[in-house]
Formats: structure tokens, sequence, C-alpha cells
């Protein structure tokens, strides 16, 4: 009797849903922390096609009132799905209401229009900062049951809106790029849409945030003010499920203060050169699934975020309960990355079986001074990393925005640590608690770099089973209970490892590699107990000690 009441249940919940997105659950398998399982979509069975509204394809006719209408119809029965069938179909923004589903399908080309005044000025969060921004393509506010699917593609038109670097493209390029209007920077290397945008930039201190003028002159710098292109503000429930992201005028995705988000079957993609052409970016968000996805894009791929400086730490909303599995990234600034605007702090997250060709770097962590926040209980294991052309694992947190490649006429600043010992506030950062397992990384220029802070190190870094074949081998700055164990380094050029003003370091299972024999670096008079393997220690010429480190230091 209940089993059939049961199937009785389960039959009228399909007949209202009417579209329902099964949820893989193999994915909360081997997951190192409890987190509950995260809220499907469900929606009315009520679908509507974008032309019942008046929508026109070719490429010619704005769709802005047709999305509209279509979308607050939906909204008035309840819900359900937009069908955007074949074809091309520029438009202005579009606004998703709850219970919308956005389905594009296979052959489906949305193009936002490239007509800056159809996008005003609206209050967002960017970079982690309560600032005003030119609205996005799409958005959503406080909206739930959301979902955007299909197989089509959407596409922000961001080369409408952004600067070009001489250096970042050919010469043929660059000609055409001249030709198509805009004005040049005053030494010639920098391209921009229009005096707007470059009013914009010199207003700005803060990279991205025109803070040299006021409210009120905001308008006049409006093409300098990029949105990202998908913006989910505070929303529950939300599926993105199968379309093309590309072009976008800033960020692609970011979902800010979500819960029980699903992103899959993506395809991201940006041109390489592209600022600020970051993949997703996760902001203060819980309970969240990335996976199966492909990512080729101008600045991080997938990107955990909470919040910048004191922003960021009034919100004190971290992101949590994350699992990020089965994802490819081509180019990017960094295939996984945490950071640098993490002030509300990041703890639960889950990456495994991912794949990264070519990312600038590989799993990057990066922070500075002022953040505040904590980040905890991260869990990385099963990455393939080839041709990267920094750290395959990079810890920095003397972040200051920077491309970690150098581009022209940039120098290279390096990471010295500071002797002055700052006081620990709010506003020092914490990175602990971070695991990696079985990471394999070929043909690449660095294998490990965890800079910390003089006054709060990195603290229980976990590297096993994992094997590195790259120039350069281990650099440890400013950090406290690192292992490495069962780990291979096998290295080209410089020292097998440099370890500096650290501690509880436990090296004593690495095999270094290399074509000469190994050699270690130990220097700072707070070093202590560090662990080097016996072959090296059994050789006193493959290792030196600075005469400021404690005797007894190197075990």
């Amino acid at each position: 009797m209940k089993k059939s009441l049961m199937i009785i249940g389960l039959a009228a919940v399909m007949m209202f849903s009417g579209q329902t997105f099964a949820q893989n659950l193999d994915i909360y398998k081997n997951i190192e922390f409890s987190m509950p399982q995260v809220a499907e979509t469900s929606f009315p069975a009520n679908t509507v096609n974008i032309t019942q509204f008046g929508g026109v394809s070719g490429g010619n006719v704005k769709n802005t009132q047709a999305f509209k209408k279509s979308i607050d119809d939906l909204s008035k029965k309840g819900g359900g799905k937009l069908v955007v069938p074949r074809g091309m179909w520029l438009t202005g923004p579009i606004e998703l209401k709850s219970n919308i589903n956005l389905h594009i399908e296979e052959g489906a080309f949305i193009i936002f229009s490239k007509d800056k005044s159809d996008y005003p000025l609206v209050d967002v969060s960017f970079e982690g900062l309560n600032t005003v921004r030119c609205q996005s393509p799409i958005s959503a506010k406080n909206a739930t049951n959301i979902a955007i699917t299909g197989k089509g593609i959407i596409d922000g038109s961001g080369d409408a809106w952004r600067a070009i670097k001489k250096s970042k493209v050919a010469e043929s390029e660059w000609k055409e790029i001249i030709k198509s209007g805009g004005i040049l920077s005053s030494d010639g290397k920098n391209w921009y849409p229009s005096e707007s945008y470059k009013k914009g930039l010199e207003s700005s201190s803060s990279f991205n945030v025109p803070d040299k003028i006021s409210k009120d002159e905001l308008a006049s710098v409006k093409d300098f003010l990029r949105p990202v292109m998908v913006s989910l503000v505070g929303c529950d429930k939300v599926l993105l499920d199968g379309p093309t992201f590309q072009n976008s005028p800033a960020w692609n995705l970011h979902p800010l203060m979500c819960s029980n988000v699903i992103l899959r079957n993506l395809t991201v993609r940006n041109p390489w050169f592209s600022q600020n052409g970051d993949g997703v970016d996760l902001e203060s968000c819980k309970n969240v699934l990335i996976h199966d996805n492909t990512f080729d894009v101008g600045d991080d791929a997938i990107c955990i975020k909470s919040g910048k400086n004191e922003d960021g730490r009034k919100r004190g909303m971290p992101t949590e309960n994350v699992i990020i599995k089965n994802n490819i990234v081509y180019h990017g600034h960094g295939g996984f990355v945490v950071g640098s605007e993490m002030s509300g702090g990041a703890r639960n997250i889950h990456v495994s079986d991912c794949t990264f060709i070519g990312t600038d770097i590989g799993l990057r962590f990066k922070t500075t001074r002022g953040r505040g926040g904590i980040v905890e209980n991260i869990y990385i294991r099963n990455i393939d990393m080839i041709n990267i052309p920094t750290q395959t694992i990079g810890f920095n947190m003397f972040y200051e925005g920077a491309s970690p490649v150098l581009e022209d006429g940039q120098k290279q600043e390096g990471n010295k640590t500071p002797e002055k010992v700052y006081p620990v506030t709010d506003e020092t950062p914490i990175f602990r608690n971070i695991y990696f397992k079985n990471i394999n990384a070929v043909n690449s220029y660095e294998a490990i770099t965890l800079f910390g802070l003089a006054e709060m190190n990195l603290k229980n870094i976990v590297i096993e089973d994992s094997k590195f074949d790259t120039k350069k081998a281990l650099t440890i700055v400013d950090a406290d209970g690192i292992q490495l164990k069962n780990v291979t380094l096998k290295y080209s050029e410089g020292t097998g490892a440099t370890v500096y003003n650290s501690k509880n370091i436990n090296l004593s299972t690495v095999k270094f590699e290399t074509s000469n024999k190994p050699y270690i670096k130990v220097l700072g008079n707070k070093t202590g107990t560090l662990l080097l393997p016996k072959e090296v220690t059994a050789d006193k010429t493959a290792f030196s000690v600075g005469s400021e480190v404690a005797k007894n230091a190197v075990k």
C-alpha cells in the first residue's frame, strides 16, 4: 500500500513539473565533507516559443521586448519553458524570473546588442566590491528555480566592450582593430573602444572601479563599466545545463550569494587576451555542483570568491559546500583558483578529475594583506596538467592583480618576503588545511611554490602520490606544516627545493630527479624542523643551511 502511494505521488510530481532534471548522484561519491544534496530545479508544464511574442530571427531585429513579454507571460502562468528555436536572435538584456527555464535549442544563437544605451547603470558587486556597472546581458535577482538549458550559443558581444593590448594580437589584427574605430592610448600600445572607456580607466585607482570621480559622473564613463555576462544574485535552485557561453564583456558566469547551483555540460569561451574574461566566478555561494564543463577563457577559469576587503568581510558569506568534477580547461590564468577576493572565506570544496591544458597556472591560490578571510578544507585530487608556463601548484599571498605570465614591458617583481612583521587582524588572510592527491604535471615550468605571510604562515598543506615533470621544482616561504608524501619532482634547472622561514616541513619521501645531483637550500632564522630525504642529508654537498638557521633544524 505504501509503495503504491509513493508511485502515485511521484507520478503527480512528474505531471506537475513538466520539466525535471535528473541529478547524477555519483557526483557525491568520495567527498571528504558532509553536504546536503543540491536541490534540483523543476518547472510547470507550460511552454512558449519566443516567436509567439513577436520574436524575429536573423540577427537584425532586437528581440528585447519579445524576451520580456515571453517571460512575463510564463511568470503569470506560474512558470515554464521559454523556447528559443534555431536562428540568430539579437537582443538587449534578458531578466529571468522565478520558475523560468530559458531553453536555447541546438542551432539557436542569442547575440547581445553592442549598443551601450541598451544597458542602464545598476548597483552591483564586481570584483568583490559594491559598485555600479552596466546591466548584465542576462540577470536574475532573488529568483527561485531558474534555468538556462539547451545546446544553443549565447554571445555577449564582449568585443564591443573590451580594451585590447597591442602585445596581445598579431600585427594584422591590430590594424583591423584600429580601422574599426575607437582610440589609442598616448603610447599607442592600447586600444580603447571609446573616449568614455579611456576616461573611466584614467578615473580608476583600483583596477576596474572609477573611484576618482563621483557617482554622478559615472554616466560619462559608462563604456568602461563592463558588466559580467550572466549575473545571478541571491538566487536559489539554479541550473545551467548545455549551452555555450562566449565573448562576455567582463566575467562570463557570476553566481553571487546563490544556493543550490548546478553548472554542467557547458562550454565557456572567451578570447585568450580578453581582460577580466573569467569563466565562472562562484562568489559567496553555498551547495554547488560544477561538472562536465569545458573552459577556454582569458582569465581565471573556475574561480572561488567571497568578496573583497571590508565589503567582503561585512557580507561575511563564505563560498562553501562545492563539488567540482570532470572539467577541462584550456587557456586561462588559472585552471582552478581561489581568490584573490576571498574576504568572506571559502571552505568545504572538492575538486577532482580535471584536466588543464596550457593554463597560465594550474591550481592557483591568491590573496594579499587587507583581504582577511579564512580558506580551509579544500580537497584536490586526480588532476592532470600539461604545458603550464608557470606553477602547476601556486600559493601567493602577495597577489596584486597581475597576470601570472609576463606581458610586453612587464618586469618580474619576484616574491620577496618583507622582513617587517605585521600584526594579525581581521584583515589578515588565512589559508590552511588544503590537500592534494594524485596530481600529475608534465612539460611545465615550475612544480610548486608556497608563499605565505610572515605573520600568518600557510598551514597544513599536504601533497601526496603526485608526479611533477617541470623545469623548476619547489619553493616554500613562510609556511608551517607542509608535507610532501610520495612525491616525485623531476626538474632540469635550479635547486630541488628552497625553504625559507618555514617549519614542520616534511620532504623525507620526496624523490628529486635531475641530471645533476639534487641540491637543497635552507634559509631563514625562523626555519625549524625540516625533514629531508636520507640520500640528501647523507651527502653534505647536496644541501646548504644558512648560518642564521637554528642548529638541528634540518633532520
